[in-house]
């Protein structure tokens, strides 16, 4: 069995990864306030937040393997999304977008809670 030296420990890791999606979805808004980057400070917002952002990820990528790390930052970043275009940009979603957010979710736990790699 291959020996794996891990960095942070595991809830160090989740913590730092929540602080990774909280990056990313800022991202995402500013971007978003970027208007295709015609807009000086949104878009520089938003390269910040993405740096920021992704040295969190390579943080935790030293604990958790990188397939569940991203697995887990997508989603939680897609939901963290979804709620920011509704608070902020009053971008309702209908019946088919919740039940993918619900099915996202799902995955998400299913890789954390049950997933397994070696």
């Amino acid at each position: 069995m291959k020996s794996v030296s891990l960095g942070v420990g595991n809830f160090t890791a989740y913590i730092i990864l929540i602080i990774a999606v909280i990056l990313g979805t800022a991202a995402n808004g500013f971007a978003k306030g970027a208007q295709g980057f015609t807009l000086f400070i949104p878009s520089i917002l938003t390269a910040i937040t993405i740096v920021g952002c992704m040295y969190t990820l390579s943080i935790v990528m030293k604990s958790i393997p990188v397939g569940i790390t991203y697995a887990s930052f997508a989603g939680l970043c897609i939901i963290a999304t979804t709620f920011l275009g509704i608070y902020k940009f009053n971008q309702m979603p209908d019946l088919f977008t919740i039940v993918g957010l619900i099915l996202i979710v799902s995955g998400v736990l299913i890789v954390n809670l049950l997933g397994k790699t070696g």
